[in-house]
């Protein structure tokens, strides 16, 4: 979490815990929109770029409103997520739809409501698309062409994408399906903070996009270098250098230009670099166990924040106290889950944590209430926005008992037992 966050967030936070109650995530509206404008403003040299904010990320309609105010499309990949994207005024080229193994009834959901740029995850999809539009992207894996980068894995192994061998064919069948305008897309890091991974990502599409060109006689309207533009967790990491970046895809670009006279638009699909590090779960210390360590348990767990628990990532931590000169000590920070991974951290070095003391977790604005569940029987926090004048709403209430209950309320159906 930037300084900057910190210093909009700390001075009202006492308040905003006294009125709402722990637990719950915190998203920072001015945070956001500096970085969605840093974002813009390191392509602003090229002829068209488009941030689709990755609605996984953070599908809040609050934020995909803010989103979408600051001239974002959204990437959506089920029809949940649609929906929600439609319900703040998003519609057809505003919309990349990216999946797979899509339902027939995920691509009547993608057709509906003007529609939605189709982004094909597998080539025997396009005989089951119901609809075919007249624009549509196919999701490319390089295979061992490219290495993925740690948390995204080899490519070889990858579920997702049409692999280099398949790919030409790929519009080639689809152009005879109706297809007339096409995109190219790939996604193959998360959390990536070397930026000339993506540089390279997108020097490889454009390489792509000239040999399918040449093959078929098309040209491209884009290219989507997908997400996974990293930020630093870990206080020691340096930021992305997202405007080096910027101007050597720039570069390439012109380089394409040049060489074949044209310039397809550039899009991608960042969700973690937009919200991630304007966000925070914010928890109480309620408990200290001493036994072979020193335990301090919070009124959250790993479903208010799985990624510690399914990756081992970290999350910085403050302890947010009046006394400042607290002697420091070793820690597992837990939650009461019947499982020994619910740890938001595991032997981390903070100051002494007392009954009551808030926990501010830092870089929760991705992949954090997105990711909750319920096992356990537990609930989901609440989630709050701090507005760019200072004020602070409540843009999700926390889950109810009778939430967890609802799916129980259903008519009576059986099947009879076979003669």
């Amino acid at each position: 979490m930037s300084q900057a966050c910190k210093n909009r967030l700390l001075p009202v936070l006492p308040k905003i815990v006294a009125h709402f109650g722990t637990p719950f995530h915190i998203y920072d509206e001015t945070g956001i929109r500096e970085t969605g404008a840093r974002l813009q403003a390191a392509f602003a040299g090229l002829d068209s770029f488009r941030e689709y904010f990755a609605v996984k990320a953070l599908p809040n309609p609050r934020i995909l409103a803010i989103m979408k105010s600051m001239g974002f499309g959204l990437d959506c990949s089920s029809a949940s997520e649609l929906k929600l994207s439609r319900g703040v005024g998003a519609c057809g080229e505003d919309i990349m739809y990216t999946s797979n193994n899509t339902s027939h009834e995920d691509f009547i959901e993608a057709a509906a409501a003007g529609g939605s740029i189709l982004n094909l995850d597998d080539i025997s999809l396009i005989d089951k698309v119901p609809v075919m539009p007249e624009l549509v992207c196919f999701r490319y894996n390089p295979g061992p062409k490219r290495v993925g980068n740690d948390i995204i894995g080899n490519p070889v192994e990858a579920k997702y994408g049409v692999s280099h061998d398949q790919i030409v064919d790929a519009y080639r069948r689809a152009r005879a399906r109706g297809v007339r305008r096409f995109g190219l897309h790939t996604m193959l890091a998360s959390n990536e903070l070397n930026y000339q991974y993506m540089v390279q990502t997108a020097a490889m599409l454009l390489e792509l996009a000239a040999h399918i060109g040449s093959a078929l006689g098309i040209t491209f309207e884009f290219i989507n270098i997908g997400g996974g533009l990293g930020i630093p967790y870990l206080p020691e990491a340096r930021e992305l250098q997202i405007e080096a970046m910027g101007r050597e895809i720039t570069a390439e670009f012109n380089r394409f230009r040049r060489h074949h006279g044209y310039c397809p638009a550039l899009f991608m699909e960042s969700g973690r670099y937009i919200t991630g590090p304007h966000g925070a779960l914010v928890v109480t210390a309620i408990n200290r166990k001493e036994t072979y360590r020193t335990y301090v348990g919070v009124d959250a767990c790993m479903n208010a924040l799985m990624r510690p628990a399914l990756y081992g990532a970290y999350h910085h931590i403050d302890v947010i106290g009046d006394d400042h000169d607290r002697p420091l000590e070793v820690v597992d920070v837990v939650g009461s889950l019947c499982e020994n991974n619910d740890k938001f951290a595991i032997q981390r070095q903070l100051p002494k944590i007392k009954d009551g003391d808030i926990l501010l977790i830092h870089d929760t604005g991705a992949h954090g209430h997105a990711m909750g569940f319920n096992y356990n029987g537990t609930l989901r926090p609440k989630e709050l926005l701090l507005r760019a004048d200072g004020g602070v709403d409540l843009i999700r209430r926390g889950e109810r008992m009778s939430d967890y209950f609802a799916t129980l309320d259903f008519e009576p159906d059986s099947l009879a037992p076979s003669s």
